[in-house]
Parts: C-alpha cells; structure tokens; sequence
C-alpha cells in the first residue's frame, strides 16, 4: 500500500537547503495499522505530505495506493486522493456548511450518484457516532466532534487508506480515546492506516507497529 525507498525531502529557501527528510525507507502493507511518531518538528507531517502529492520529494522512490507518486502529474493528484482518506490535527471543516453538507461536498466532488449521497453520508456519520449532529454547523460543534465529522468525511469515500495527522492533539484525554477508538475500528474493517502522533504514550498505547521519526530520520521500526 505505501512503500517509501531512499526518500529524502530538502527545502530551499535562496542560497539555503534545509534537509526534512533524509534516506527514509520502509513499507506499509495492505490492512496494516501503523504508527508515525517523533517530537514536533521530526518530519512526520512532512512524510505524509509526499504521501498525498502535496509535497515532492527531492530524491528517492514513493509508491501510494499503486500510484508512482513522484512521476505523477499535478492533473493526476486528484486521481491519488480518491483511493485516500486524511485527517488533520485541525478538522478543517467548511464553516459554511453543516456537517452532512461536509460529508456531502465530498461524494459530489468524486461525482456519487445524486441518489446514493444523502444514504452514504449517513452511514459515515453513523460510523463515528455523530448522526445526531448532521444539521449542525462546524461552529456548533465540541472539539472532539468536530474531529468525528472530519473522520466520518475521510471515510465516507471508502478509501483504501487513511491517513491521521495528529487526529487526536487538540483533544482531551478522554475525547482522544474516543477517536482512537473509531480509527482503530476502520483499520479493522480493512482500511491501511498510517497514524502520526507526537505522542510517545499514545504511540505506546496503541500497541502498533511504530516507525520513530527524530530529526528527518528513521529512528526505529518496531512492532
């Protein structure tokens, strides 16, 4: 599902390169639930940006989802996307828009059939317990579910695989738990997740393979 061979991720800013990611390799398999971790600043969120084509790598070989990302076209990115499911620290939500109208826009985008859409939302929204909350709006919303809505739309497209940025660092303890259980559950269903935390005790916790991230390198990959 993710393979990653002698990655390396540089920015340049004028005469400076500032080194992200270097010789980063490893594989995810298909129905595996694996952790990133590593301290803010180690990269993760980096890794998962050239995961999803929202970065280039500088060097090295990346393969998503059958896609050969780096010899992808800016016209093909969408095509990457449709097979994956992202969750961001922030939720992200369109403010505008009640919570099945989020989950919603998405299966319109990917062209559902006008029919399946509102069953669809629903169903997503069943999943992580927020079917209550569909006509509320982003703003109505505690923290925790606001990141349930942000799932239920990650989900709502079946993807192959998801990805979870910090899913759970602006929660409290308890609401953390929560999610983690919901993203838990979709792995068992047979969805590849790839979960980045900086959370040592999280990471921990969950009782996964863990890649550990320190300074743009691969630290360990244990479990």
């Amino acid at each position: 599902m993710i393979r990653l061979h002698h990655v390396c991720k540089v920015f340049e800013s004028g005469p400076m390169r500032l080194p992200a990611l270097s010789d980063i390799s490893f594989s995810v398999e298909k129905g595996e639930f694996v952790v990133l971790s590593g301290t803010s600043g180690a990269g993760k969120t980096t890794l998962l940006r050239l995961l999803y084509a929202d970065e280039q790598a500088t060097e090295g070989e990346i393969e998503v989802a059958g896609f050969d990302v780096r010899a992808l076209r800016r016209s093909d990115v969408p095509r990457l996307r449709r097979s994956l499911g992202i969750v961001f620290q922030d939720a992200k939500l369109l403010s505008g828009r009640t919570v099945f109208e989020n989950i919603a826009f998405v299966l319109r985008v990917l062209g559902t059939p006008r029919r399946e859409i509102t069953p669809k939302a629903f169903q997503a929204l069943k999943a992580v317990g927020l079917s209550s909350k569909a006509q509320a709006y982003p703003a109505q919303l505690s923290q925790g579910e606001a990141q349930r809505a942000a799932l239920a739309r990650a989900i709502v497209k079946s993807p192959a695989l998801l990805l979870a940025d910090e899913p759970t660092g602006n929660l409290d303890e308890a609401m953390a738990g929560e999610i983690l259980d919901l993203i838990k559950d979709i792995g068992s269903r047979g969805t590849t997740v790839l979960l980045a935390t900086h959370q040592a005790r999280l990471a921990t916790q969950l009782k996964r393979r863990t890649l550990k991230l320190g300074g743009g390198v691969l630290l360990k990959d244990e479990g």
